[in-house]
């Protein structure tokens, strides 16, 4: 994927990790981690305080995310070793969505910091923008969708960090 020129404001994307290419072997890919609830104890990173610049996290392409729907796991169990929160932006290119899936145990909290799409809560579809913030309780069907004309671009907080 090419870099595209954009203003200083705005995340720059790195080329995300597509299923099946090669990672180098001391690097585990996250959605990879994710699935495996036998490694999970295993693979966590050491917990630790932190600071670190956005730019340092690659863009992870991750399993139920379509058409340029990337995000950076800030704060997780496996870069930071923390516990009780998953905290990622993502950044959806026009036309990307997450599929519509629920959580059995996990509360979210997207905010959204650029662009605009469409947040599917059960069956109700609403228009979401810069500033909204929407609180998904466990269980909930929910995805989004960027039907904007450009990057869609939030947080998501999610807690715990495992649906287990």
């Amino acid at each position: 994927m090419a870099r595209k020129e954009r203003s200083e404001d705005r995340p720059v994307k790195s080329s995300p990790r597509k299923r099946g290419s090669s990672v180098p072997s001391n690097r585990i890919r996250l959605d990879s981690r994710l699935r495996r609830n036998d490694e999970r104890s295993q693979k966590s990173a050491k917990r630790q305080s932190s600071i670190r610049n956005i730019a340092e996290v690659d863009w992870e392409d991750l399993a139920g995310h379509f058409g340029g729907a990337y995000s950076k796991f800030l704060v997780h169990p496996d870069t930071t070793g923390a516990q009780h929160v998953d905290y990622r932006i993502s950044c959806y290119q026009p036309r990307a969505y997450v599929e519509l899936h629920a959580h059995k145990i996990q509360e979210q909290i997207y905010h959204v910091l650029e662009g605009e799409g469409l947040m599917q809560i059960g069956a109700k579809r609403q228009v979401v923008r810069r500033h909204d913030v929407i609180y998904i309780t466990p269980g909930v069907k929910h995805a989004i969708y960027n039907t904007g004309i450009t990057d869609l671009v939030f947080i998501v907080v999610t807690t715990p960090p495992r649906d287990e």
